[in-house]
Protein backbone atom coordinates (compact mmCIF):
# COMPACT_ATOMS: atom_id res chain seq x y z
CA UNK A 1 0.00 0.00 0.00
CA UNK A 2 1.26 3.26 -1.23
CA UNK A 3 2.02 5.78 1.36
CA UNK A 4 0.37 9.05 1.28
CA UNK A 5 2.92 12.20 0.93
CA UNK A 6 2.75 14.36 3.91
CA UNK A 7 2.40 18.06 3.56
CA UNK A 8 2.63 20.72 6.50
CA UNK A 9 0.97 24.45 5.88
CA UNK A 10 1.33 26.72 8.64
CA UNK A 11 -1.24 29.65 9.08
CA UNK A 12 -1.77 30.30 12.82
CA UNK A 13 -4.06 33.69 12.48
CA UNK A 14 -5.40 36.33 12.54
CA UNK A 15 -8.60 35.61 11.10
CA UNK A 16 -8.15 37.86 7.97
CA UNK A 17 -4.56 36.95 7.46
CA UNK A 18 -6.16 33.22 7.56
CA UNK A 19 -8.92 34.06 4.93
CA UNK A 20 -6.26 35.86 2.62
CA UNK A 21 -4.42 32.43 2.81
CA UNK A 22 -7.16 30.31 1.24
CA UNK A 23 -6.31 30.37 -2.74
CA UNK A 24 -2.51 29.53 -1.15
CA UNK A 25 -3.49 26.55 0.54
CA UNK A 26 -6.09 25.83 -2.37
CA UNK A 27 -2.30 26.29 -4.75
CA UNK A 28 -0.54 23.95 -2.72
CA UNK A 29 -3.41 21.07 -2.74
CA UNK A 30 -3.33 21.45 -6.46
CA UNK A 31 0.88 20.39 -6.52
CA UNK A 32 0.69 17.90 -4.18
CA UNK A 33 -2.95 16.25 -5.03
CA UNK A 34 -2.31 13.07 -3.63
CA UNK A 35 -0.37 14.13 -0.01
CA UNK A 36 -2.43 14.46 3.29
CA UNK A 37 -2.08 18.00 3.81
CA UNK A 38 -2.03 19.12 7.50
CA UNK A 39 -3.03 22.75 8.49
CA UNK A 40 -1.05 24.01 11.66
CA UNK A 41 -3.44 27.25 12.77
CA UNK A 42 -4.89 28.93 15.85
CA UNK A 43 -7.29 26.58 18.22
CA UNK A 44 -10.05 29.58 17.55
CA UNK A 45 -9.88 28.08 13.78
CA UNK A 46 -9.91 24.47 13.94
CA UNK A 47 -13.93 23.79 13.06
CA UNK A 48 -13.49 26.30 10.56
CA UNK A 49 -11.30 25.09 8.91
CA UNK A 50 -12.34 21.73 9.14
CA UNK A 51 -14.55 22.25 6.51
CA UNK A 52 -11.70 23.74 3.89
CA UNK A 53 -11.63 21.19 1.19
CA UNK A 54 -7.97 21.35 0.56
CA UNK A 55 -7.11 20.67 3.71
CA UNK A 56 -7.15 16.72 5.52
CA UNK A 57 -5.95 17.63 8.42
CA UNK A 58 -5.63 19.85 11.90
CA UNK A 59 -3.26 20.66 14.23
CA UNK A 60 -3.18 23.64 16.77
CA UNK A 61 -0.64 25.58 18.20
CA UNK A 62 -2.16 27.93 20.84
CA UNK A 63 1.18 29.73 20.62
CA UNK A 64 2.50 29.18 24.15
CA UNK A 65 5.75 31.21 25.44
CA UNK A 66 8.59 29.56 24.32
CA UNK A 67 9.37 29.19 28.41
CA UNK A 68 6.53 27.10 28.67
CA UNK A 69 9.10 24.95 27.99
CA UNK A 70 6.01 21.17 28.48
CA UNK A 71 4.09 23.12 25.49
CA UNK A 72 7.09 23.65 23.23
CA UNK A 73 7.86 19.80 23.68
CA UNK A 74 4.29 18.95 23.11
CA UNK A 75 3.90 20.42 19.99
CA UNK A 76 7.30 19.25 18.54
CA UNK A 77 5.85 15.55 19.26
CA UNK A 78 2.94 16.52 17.57
CA UNK A 79 5.27 17.77 14.49
CA UNK A 80 7.98 15.01 14.58
CA UNK A 81 5.24 11.90 15.05
CA UNK A 82 4.56 13.04 11.03
CA UNK A 83 6.96 12.49 8.28
CA UNK A 84 6.58 15.37 6.59
CA UNK A 85 7.92 15.72 2.88
CA UNK A 86 7.75 19.40 2.86
CA UNK A 87 6.45 22.82 5.19
CA UNK A 88 4.83 25.79 3.80
CA UNK A 89 5.36 28.82 6.19
CA UNK A 90 2.81 30.72 5.68
CA UNK A 91 3.02 32.60 8.64
CA UNK A 92 6.77 33.78 8.58
CA UNK A 93 7.24 35.17 11.70
CA UNK A 94 10.00 34.64 14.05
CA UNK A 95 7.92 31.86 16.06
CA UNK A 96 7.80 29.90 12.85
CA UNK A 97 11.37 30.17 12.04
CA UNK A 98 12.05 28.99 15.65
CA UNK A 99 9.94 25.92 14.95
CA UNK A 100 11.74 25.17 11.97
CA UNK A 101 15.13 24.94 13.81
CA UNK A 102 14.59 23.69 16.42
CA UNK A 103 11.49 21.12 15.42
CA UNK A 104 12.13 20.37 11.69
CA UNK A 105 15.35 21.10 10.99
CA UNK A 106 15.98 18.84 8.25
CA UNK A 107 12.37 19.03 6.62
CA UNK A 108 12.05 20.81 3.07
CA UNK A 109 10.72 24.08 3.96
CA UNK A 110 9.05 27.10 2.27
CA UNK A 111 9.47 30.60 3.65
CA UNK A 112 11.48 33.12 5.35
CA UNK A 113 13.01 31.40 8.26
CA UNK A 114 16.82 31.83 7.87
CA UNK A 115 18.42 28.23 6.43
CA UNK A 116 15.05 26.82 5.14
CA UNK A 117 14.86 25.06 1.38
CA UNK A 118 12.94 27.04 -0.30
CA UNK A 119 13.49 30.59 0.69
CA UNK A 120 11.38 33.30 -0.24
CA UNK A 121 13.52 35.87 -2.20
CA UNK A 122 11.69 38.97 -2.14
CA UNK A 123 13.38 41.92 0.05
CA UNK A 124 11.59 43.36 2.37
CA UNK A 125 8.19 40.74 2.11
CA UNK A 126 6.44 42.36 4.67
CA UNK A 127 5.85 45.44 2.67
CA UNK A 128 4.30 43.79 -0.50
CA UNK A 129 0.84 43.44 -0.77
CA UNK A 130 -0.04 39.73 1.10
CA UNK A 131 -1.28 38.03 -2.01
CA UNK A 132 1.56 38.98 -3.84
CA UNK A 133 3.94 38.33 -0.87
CA UNK A 134 1.92 34.62 -0.82
CA UNK A 135 2.12 34.04 -4.46
CA UNK A 136 5.59 35.26 -4.91
CA UNK A 137 6.34 32.76 -2.13
CA UNK A 138 5.04 30.01 -4.06
CA UNK A 139 6.51 30.47 -7.06
CA UNK A 140 9.83 30.36 -5.45
CA UNK A 141 9.05 27.18 -3.99
CA UNK A 142 7.63 25.57 -7.53
CA UNK A 143 4.12 25.56 -6.69
CA UNK A 144 2.09 26.88 -9.88
CA UNK A 145 -0.17 30.25 -8.81
CA UNK A 146 -3.60 30.12 -9.88
CA UNK A 147 -5.81 30.68 -7.08
CA UNK A 148 -3.53 32.68 -4.82
CA UNK A 149 -4.53 35.93 -6.45
CA UNK A 150 -8.25 35.43 -5.72
CA UNK A 151 -9.42 33.82 -2.80
CA UNK A 152 -12.39 32.03 -3.06
CA UNK A 153 -14.62 31.50 0.65
CA UNK A 154 -17.59 30.05 -0.69
CA UNK A 155 -17.12 26.90 1.17
CA UNK A 156 -17.19 28.33 4.61
CA UNK A 157 -20.74 29.66 4.27
CA UNK A 158 -23.82 27.43 5.89
CA UNK A 159 -27.41 28.05 5.79
CA UNK A 160 -28.58 30.76 7.92
CA UNK A 161 -32.44 31.25 6.34
CA UNK A 162 -33.52 29.95 10.13
CA UNK A 163 -31.49 32.34 12.13
CA UNK A 164 -32.35 35.41 10.08
CA UNK A 165 -36.45 34.15 10.24
CA UNK A 166 -36.18 34.13 14.13
CA UNK A 167 -34.63 37.63 14.07
CA UNK A 168 -37.37 38.92 11.52
CA UNK A 169 -34.74 39.90 9.10
CA UNK A 170 -35.78 40.60 5.62
CA UNK A 171 -33.63 40.46 2.16
CA UNK A 172 -31.55 42.50 1.31
CA UNK A 173 -30.42 43.46 4.15
CA UNK A 174 -26.84 45.78 4.93
CA UNK A 175 -24.50 44.49 7.34
CA UNK A 176 -22.32 46.15 9.56
CA UNK A 177 -19.08 44.87 11.34
CA UNK A 178 -18.13 47.77 13.89
CA UNK A 179 -15.49 45.15 16.07
CA UNK A 180 -12.31 44.59 15.47
CA UNK A 181 -9.61 43.06 17.83
CA UNK A 182 -9.97 44.58 21.24
CA UNK A 183 -6.57 45.27 21.43
CA UNK A 184 -6.17 47.49 18.23
CA UNK A 185 -9.04 50.20 19.34
CA UNK A 186 -7.94 52.63 16.40
CA UNK A 187 -9.01 50.35 14.20
CA UNK A 188 -12.94 50.93 15.05
CA UNK A 189 -14.82 53.57 13.40
CA UNK A 190 -17.20 55.50 16.14
CA UNK A 191 -20.07 56.25 13.63
CA UNK A 192 -21.90 53.24 13.03
CA UNK A 193 -25.19 54.10 15.65
CA UNK A 194 -25.54 57.29 13.49
CA UNK A 195 -24.76 55.52 9.86
CA UNK A 196 -27.47 52.81 11.06
CA UNK A 197 -30.11 55.40 11.96
CA UNK A 198 -29.46 57.26 9.02
CA UNK A 199 -30.07 53.69 6.79
CA UNK A 200 -32.98 52.75 8.91
CA UNK A 201 -34.67 56.27 7.74
CA UNK A 202 -33.89 55.55 4.29
CA UNK A 203 -35.75 51.99 4.56
CA UNK A 204 -32.50 49.80 4.90
CA UNK A 205 -32.66 46.93 6.89
CA UNK A 206 -30.21 46.72 8.90
CA UNK A 207 -27.95 44.13 10.95
CA UNK A 208 -25.06 43.58 13.19
CA UNK A 209 -23.29 40.48 13.71
CA UNK A 210 -21.28 40.83 16.90
CA UNK A 211 -18.39 38.41 18.20
CA UNK A 212 -18.17 37.59 21.79
CA UNK A 213 -16.12 41.11 21.82
CA UNK A 214 -18.55 43.00 20.50
CA UNK A 215 -21.86 42.57 22.16
CA UNK A 216 -22.10 45.52 23.95
CA UNK A 217 -20.80 47.59 20.98
CA UNK A 218 -23.40 46.10 18.73
CA UNK A 219 -26.63 46.68 21.38
CA UNK A 220 -25.63 50.33 20.84
CA UNK A 221 -26.27 50.27 17.21
CA UNK A 222 -29.71 50.60 15.88
CA UNK A 223 -31.31 47.54 13.16
CA UNK A 224 -31.16 44.01 14.62
CA UNK A 225 -28.78 42.23 15.89
CA UNK A 226 -27.89 38.93 15.15
CA UNK A 227 -26.30 36.25 17.58
CA UNK A 228 -28.86 32.85 17.49
CA UNK A 229 -28.41 33.33 21.80
CA UNK A 230 -24.87 33.82 22.19
CA UNK A 231 -22.75 34.57 18.91
CA UNK A 232 -22.65 33.30 15.52
CA UNK A 233 -19.81 31.41 14.78
CA UNK A 234 -17.67 31.51 11.94
CA UNK A 235 -19.91 29.71 9.15
CA UNK A 236 -22.60 31.09 10.34
CA UNK A 237 -21.30 34.68 10.23
CA UNK A 238 -20.54 33.55 6.45
CA UNK A 239 -23.99 32.45 5.92
CA UNK A 240 -24.97 35.84 6.49
CA UNK A 241 -22.32 37.68 4.87
CA UNK A 242 -23.28 36.37 1.86
CA UNK A 243 -26.72 37.11 1.71
CA UNK A 244 -25.86 40.77 1.88
CA UNK A 245 -26.96 43.78 0.18
CA UNK A 246 -23.77 45.32 1.03
CA UNK A 247 -21.39 45.00 4.23
CA UNK A 248 -19.70 48.08 6.22
CA UNK A 249 -17.02 47.29 8.26
CA UNK A 250 -13.52 47.82 9.82
CA UNK A 251 -10.35 45.92 8.67
CA UNK A 252 -11.31 43.29 10.35
CA UNK A 253 -11.87 39.52 9.68
CA UNK A 254 -15.33 39.31 9.25
CA UNK A 255 -14.80 42.41 6.74
CA UNK A 256 -12.13 40.41 5.49
CA UNK A 257 -14.61 37.70 4.82
CA UNK A 258 -17.26 39.43 3.10
CA UNK A 259 -14.63 40.50 0.58
CA UNK A 260 -13.44 37.16 -0.46
CA UNK A 261 -17.11 36.06 -0.11
CA UNK A 262 -17.41 38.45 -3.34
CA UNK A 263 -19.80 40.61 -1.30
CA UNK A 264 -19.89 44.16 -1.84
CA UNK A 265 -17.92 46.11 0.75
CA UNK A 266 -17.33 48.97 2.47
CA UNK A 267 -14.40 48.38 4.12
CA UNK A 268 -12.64 51.57 6.32
CA UNK A 269 -9.11 52.02 7.11
CA UNK A 270 -7.48 54.52 9.48
CA UNK A 271 -3.82 54.73 9.69
CA UNK A 272 -2.71 50.77 11.14
CA UNK A 273 -2.42 49.48 8.12
CA UNK A 274 -2.60 50.51 4.63
CA UNK A 275 -5.44 48.62 2.67
CA UNK A 276 -3.28 47.61 -0.08
CA UNK A 277 -0.92 45.70 1.80
CA UNK A 278 -3.76 43.80 3.10
CA UNK A 279 -5.44 41.62 0.32
CA UNK A 280 -9.04 43.32 0.42
CA UNK A 281 -8.54 45.61 -2.07
CA UNK A 282 -10.77 44.01 -4.84
CA UNK A 283 -12.97 45.28 -7.73
CA UNK A 284 -16.22 45.15 -5.17
CA UNK A 285 -14.44 46.93 -2.20
CA UNK A 286 -14.42 49.90 -1.69
CA UNK A 287 -11.45 50.69 0.87
CA UNK A 288 -11.76 54.52 2.68
CA UNK A 289 -8.28 55.13 4.40
CA UNK A 290 -8.27 58.14 6.81
CA UNK A 291 -5.70 59.16 8.99
CA UNK A 292 -7.65 58.97 11.61
CA UNK A 293 -10.92 56.67 11.88
CA UNK A 294 -12.27 59.21 14.61
CA UNK A 295 -11.73 61.59 12.25
CA UNK A 296 -14.30 59.91 9.19
CA UNK A 297 -17.65 61.85 8.94
CA UNK A 298 -20.70 59.81 9.24
CA UNK A 299 -21.60 61.80 5.95
CA UNK A 300 -18.40 60.80 4.03
CA UNK A 301 -19.54 57.02 4.81
CA UNK A 302 -22.84 57.84 4.43
CA UNK A 303 -22.36 59.45 0.48
CA UNK A 304 -20.19 55.92 -0.58
CA UNK A 305 -23.02 53.40 1.05
CA UNK A 306 -25.97 55.67 -1.00
CA UNK A 307 -24.00 55.07 -4.35
CA UNK A 308 -23.43 51.59 -3.43
CA UNK A 309 -27.25 51.30 -2.75
CA UNK A 310 -28.37 53.81 -5.63
CA UNK A 311 -26.57 51.70 -8.34
CA UNK A 312 -27.75 48.17 -7.54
Amino acid sequence: MTVAEEILIIKLGALGDLFQAEGAIHDIRLRHPDARITLLTGPAYRRLMERCPWIDRIETDPRAPRWRLDKMLDLRHRLRSVPFAMVYDLQNVARTAFYRRWFLPRTPWSGTAPGCSHPHRAPNPKRIPSLERLAGQLADADVPVVHTPAPDLGWVAEDVSGILADADVVAPYVVLLPGSSARLPQKRWPGYAALAERLIARGVEVVTVPGPEELDLCRTIPGKTLTAGRWLNFTQLAGVLAGARLVIGNDSGPTHLAAHLGRPTVALFGSHMAARLTGIDRPWVTCVEVPDLAGLTVDRVERIVADHLDGE
